[in-house]
């Protein structure tokens, strides 16, 4: 999330076990899909932010890393309050079966995020105004279709 204008910048979802490359790699495709490479980033002491190509990719990038206060989520209130808005307006009420789905409603969250759903930090305004607007905002309830691929939150032993 853009701290200034509240826009979210994107997500990334990752099949099975979570490592560094994975990290690395929904890194760049989030800033492959926003096209600007953020000045500075937050993350917290998760091992997976000391990998090394991370850590690389910071450098050549030229991005500051932020890191949270060790055991104080609170620190980093505004991405806190992010992940607690995504689950309460989004992941509780929205079934996904796949990853390429909740990768697409995700996406759709994104844009009414950002587009449509007001914000009081804002003066009542969405993150993106509507002069901005390029396309309409996209239904945030697509229709389900249950695949036969594997879900992203399968526990490894099933």
């Amino acid at each position: 999330m853009d701290q200034f204008t509240r826009r979210i910048v994107g997500f990334a979802v990752h099949p099975g076990v979570l490592n560094g490359a994975a990290v690395c790699r929904m890194f760049a495709s989030i800033v492959a899909q926003d096209g600007a490479v953020p000045m500075s980033l937050s993350s917290d002491h998760d091992p997976l932010f000391e990998f090394h190509r991370w850590k690389a990719n910071l450098r050549v990038l030229d991005v500051e890393e932020i890191k949270t206060v060790s055991d104080v989520p609170l620190s980093h209130p505004f991405v806190e309050r992010l992940i607690g808005t995504i689950r309460r307006e989004f992941l509780d009420h929205v079934p996904f079966w796949t990853c390429t789905d909740l990768e697409r409603k995700l996406a759709d969250f994104k844009d009414y995020y950002s587009r449509a759903r007001t914000h009081r930090s804002l003066a009542g305004q969405t993150p993106i105004p509507s002069t901005e607007l390029k396309v309409a905002p996209t239904r945030l309830y697509g229709e389900a279709t249950a695949a036969a691929s594997t879900s992203c939150l399968r526990p490894r032993d099933w």
